[in-house]
């Protein structure tokens, strides 16, 4: 029988159809140190981002199929090597598109209208309600502001929808795209559509006109996209999203702009070193937290279980 270990666990959706194919599925977590010892009696392996697959765990399961990532990102499987000794690897890169784009409007207005600080500060054993009032009065509405998009596939392209929806102007910026059609999807009438043409723009525009950039690419090589260079480059006060991949943003370099009031905010669901994250970071108080919870909407894993058990049965029985 097939065994598959979700390692980091499965939508129940993902988990029934392929139990329904008869394979035996177990959604028990076992710690990164013990995976060496239990790995080599599973035929695949299911993970997120917590679980890391690298060489020296593949090389110990000969028995290895398949690595399956419930979501985009897949820095944490060392790709190339597991294909090389025929093991499939696969993702998810359709299914958290929404969610996270979402998230990242949130991450948008929560900066623009100080909700990042509000229940603290109202809540507080120092609460002004007055001062507090006026202070997180002087917010901006975001309507007419440039949105800078670093990365325009997926979630870069429904980020720029629902940005245009807010009346935000968008600069996306992609190495590999010139050129895409935006559909919206946002009339209840099947006879109805709506397609604007897109160009990307270099990205040094996008760094000198931008008040908002919100970032959409892989980490590559650890080497991070926003640097001091990048960021000396930007508007004063622009606020940076990453809802992409920690060390996307030299956090370093973030801490000294948001500290001199180059960066005016940031909107951050993923950082360097997690899941211990630099506190400096976490209690700065121009920066909006989430806890890498970009794709984890209900809707968002059932789309990610469906599409991995999918995927995993169509390998296995070809």
């Amino acid at each position: 029988m097939i065994r598959i270990l979700a390692n980091d666990g499965i939508d129940d959706d993902g988990k029934m159809l392929l139990e329904e194919a008869e394979y035996e599925v177990i959604t028990d977590h076992i710690p990164q140190e013990e995976l060496a010892k239990a790995l080599p009696g599973f035929d695949v392996l299911i993970v997120r981002s917590a679980t890391k697959v690298r060489k020296e765990l593949i090389d110990l399961c000969p028995r290895l199929k398949i690595i399956a990532r419930g979501g985009v990102g897949m820095d944490n499987i060392d790709v190339e090597y597991a294909v090389s000794k025929g093991i499939e690897v696969i993702n998810t890169p359709q299914a958290s598109t929404r969610s996270v784009a979402e998230l990242t409007m949130g991450h948008i207005f929560a900066l623009s209208r100080f909700l990042h600080r509000s229940k603290a500060d109202m809540t507080g054993s120092k609460s002004d309600f007055k001062k507090l009032k006026a202070e997180f009065g002087a917010g901006h509405e975001i309507a007419g502001k440039v949105l800078g998009i670093l990365g325009f596939g997926r979630i870069g392209q429904e980020t720029a929808k629902l940005a245009m929806g807010a009346g935000l102007r968008i600069l996306p910026y992609d190495p590999y795209v010139s050129e895409t059609v935006l559909n919206f999807d946002i009339f209840d009438n099947a006879n109805l559509n709506l397609a604007l043409n897109v160009h990307t723009v270099e990205l040094e525009t996008v760094l000198a006109k931008s008040d908002f950039i919100s970032l959409h690419l892989p980490l590559t090589n650890g080497q991070s996209v926003i640097t001091k260079s990048e960021i000396n480059k930007m508007k004063e006060g622009v606020i940076i999203i990453n809802c992409a991949r920690g060390g996307v943003i030299d956090e370093d370099a973030l801490l000294e702009g948001l500290n001199t009031g180059k960066i005016g905010g940031a909107g951050l669901d993923v950082f360097m070193n997690e899941p211990t994250p630099n506190k400096a970071i976490l209690d700065h108080p121009n920066v909006s937290i989430s806890p890498h919870i970009g794709g984890s909407t209900i809707e968002a894993q059932a789309k990610i279980g469906r599409e991995l058990a999918d995927k995993i049965i169509t390998f296995l029985e070809d």
